[in-house]
């Protein structure tokens, strides 16, 4: 396999990674609500001249599965990033890496769950181990203190954040639809936009400026259309399994932008917790044999 096939799940996982630190950098400088609604107009500004005759031509399609399209639009587009924004008010750029990483782990559990797919042996056990590493890190390094409670606001929408986008990609493979990719990010981005929208006209509407039209820019393109691109490029290359595992340097990349540009540190907790998720993770995506017999002899038997 070609290095250069690596090239794109690498880049899309680096300007994700950034995106932490924009979520960051945006504490102060723009509302939640504003920019998690500016991003996708923004979005869609720019892809509606290249994908908006395919979309009318698909719009019978669309029309029919528009439902499952704007459920999709919410979750994957509206909460996943919305909820990071107003996280990111009260966590850190590192902790929202680590725990966006788990989102692999949470596919393959609600997976189990929603698609009925046979648990596997590394689902449950990596499952496990990195709860235990969630634990870790919510409670900055003391496990017992989630028994009071004692959960930072920001890390525990960061655990919510990362179950909505897991449930997407796993509503995304039960509701499979005949629909190009592009159409259906432009259509969900449509719906996301729209469902946004209330919460821009309520909350603190901050104007655009100098200060904080570079955050917009960056959420909108490089970390919307760009990754999209890439991710489906990768997918399209070395297939959603392999191009899965490149998210697992999620939360190295993000520790390293935040180090350099927002003077975070790293404490021992950050090491064990987050190391323990990524144990889980690969775990996960390794040990694949079912846990039951019956299931086990299937996946013996496949070629």
């Amino acid at each position: 396999m070609p290095l250069l096939y690596f090239l794109a799940p690498l880049g899309a996982v680096l300007i994700w990674s950034g995106n932490m630190t924009i979520n960051q950098l945006t504490v102060g400088a723009i509302a939640p609500s504003s920019i998690a609604f500016l991003r996708w107009v923004l979005a869609l500004v720019v892809l509606t001249p290249f994908v908006l005759p395919a979309v009318w031509r698909h719009r019978q399609a669309i029309r029919q599965q528009w439902p499952k399209l704007a459920f999709l639009g919410l979750l994957g587009m509206a909460m996943w990033q919305g909820l990071a924004y107003v996280a990111a008010e009260t966590t850190s750029a590192t902790n929202m890496g680590i725990l966006a990483a788990s989102v692999p782990l949470l596919t393959v559990l609600l997976s189990a769950l929603i698609l009925r797919e046979p648990p596997s042996l590394g689902g449950v056990a990596g499952g496990l181990v990195a709860l235990f590493g969630v634990a870790v890190l919510l409670g900055r390094g003391d496990p017992l203190s989630l028994l009071a409670l004692d959960v930072s606001l920001g890390d525990a929408l960061m655990v919510v954040a990362a179950t909505c986008y897991a449930t997407y990609g796993v509503m995304l493979k039960r509701w499979q639809m005949e629909l190009p990719p592009w159409v259906m990010l432009y259509v969900q981005a449509l719906f996301a936009t729209l469902l946004l929208l209330p919460g821009y006209l309520l909350g603190p509407m901050t104007p655009v400026d100098g200060d904080n039209v570079w955050l917009i820019a960056y959420a909108g393109i490089p970390a919307s259309i760009i990754t999209t691109f890439l991710w489906m490029r990768a997918v399209r290359q070395i297939g959603a399994s392999k191009a899965s595992i490149f998210l697992n340097l999620m939360p190295l990349f993000s520790a390293i932008i935040a180090m350099l540009f927002l003077g975070e540190r790293l404490a021992g907790w950050h090491l064990i917790g987050g190391g323990l998720i990524l144990a889980g993770v690969i775990m996960a995506q390794t040990l694949t044999q079912p846990l039951t017999h019956r299931h086990q002899r299937e996946h013996q038997s496949q070629p």
